[in-house]
């Protein structure tokens, strides 16, 4: 992986779970382009000071508690706090050392939050990447995407999307593109995990123990996704495989249709990307 950063550390800005995740995932991976990130060292901003020291004991992180003290050595920034508290986040940054005496490359990960909107709260030639992962990167399983700013180069893109790959799979895409994203991937593992507590509350329904009910629809969802991983069948091909004719799936099939079953999960995901416009307007 070619790194445009060269040198410097790397800087969480929040580091609740999906911070923490990629923290994670980047100081375990065994992918040499992470172990030289994670050699330049890694320092986040938490204001709890419990927290703060759990992420210290844990990882052996440098922990600040303010993102006015960002250091001018901190070449990257991970902006992962929630879209709610962004603007008071970029405002303290904004004075902070890393941007008065530096230009940090900034990542960010919060939904519904625009470039233009991240640049125009930075300092002028902030370079800016919008990045959308999901929680199954804690597993190395995420499904990303980035998008870049008008500061940020095609390199810079390049190697966020690469970052990002460390951790599953990562494609770069158009930004107007990512609120859709984070209506499918960003949001979708729970929806498949709401289908899971639904079979296994059935399966209760029908007499099998809770315990059983949910290591069923556990074990499914999990091999499930390993087939559709796979890519070797369609996702038509794969329902079909399943789907015998005048058989048990087939009924099923035909009683979800009836219940609006399709329609109920695009409403879903339409209120997703409706709601991360709203977030946009925050």
């Amino acid at each position: 992986m070619t790194d445009p950063l060269e040198s410097g550390r790397i800087a969480f800005v929040g580091c609740g779970k999906m911070g923490e995740a990629l923290l994670a995932g980047w100081l375990s991976s065994s992918d040499p382009a992470a172990q030289r990130l994670a050699s330049r060292g890694f320092l986040a901003v938490v204001p709890t000071a419990s927290h703060g020291r759990c992420l210290e004991d844990r990882y052996g992180i440098t922990v600040i508690p303010s993102a006015t003290q960002l250091p001018s050595d901190a070449s990257l920034v991970i902006l992962a706090v929630k879209p709610q508290v962004l603007p008071s986040v970029l405002e303290e940054l904004a004075s902070s050392p890393a941007f008065t005496e530096g230009r940090p490359l900034v990542i960010s990960i919060a939904a519904g939050i625009s470039t233009a909107s991240l640049e125009a709260a930075l300092p002028s030639g902030a370079p800016i990447i919008r990045a959308m992962p999901n929680m199954p990167l804690q597993v190395g399983e995420g499904a990303s995407v980035v998008a870049k700013g008008s500061r940020a180069t095609d390199a810079q893109l390049a190697f966020a999307n690469q970052l990002f790959g460390l951790l599953g799979f990562s494609q770069v895409v158009q930004e107007d593109q990512i609120d859709a994203v984070c209506a499918l991937s960003g949001s979708g593992p729970a929806y498949f995990a709401y289908l899971a507590e639904c079979l296994a509350q059935a399966g209760c329904q029908a007499g099998l123990s809770s315990q059983l009910s949910e290591a069923l629809a556990r074990q499914t969802l999990a091999g499930t996704g390993a087939c559709l991983v796979d890519q070797s069948l369609s996702l038509e091909e794969l329902r079909a495989s399943v789907s015998s004719p005048g058989g048990t799936t087939l009924a099923a099939l035909a009683a979800f249709e009836q219940a609006a079953f399709a329609p109920a999960v695009t409403a879903g995901f339409n209120a997703a990307i409706q709601r991360a416009k709203e977030l946009s307007q925050c």
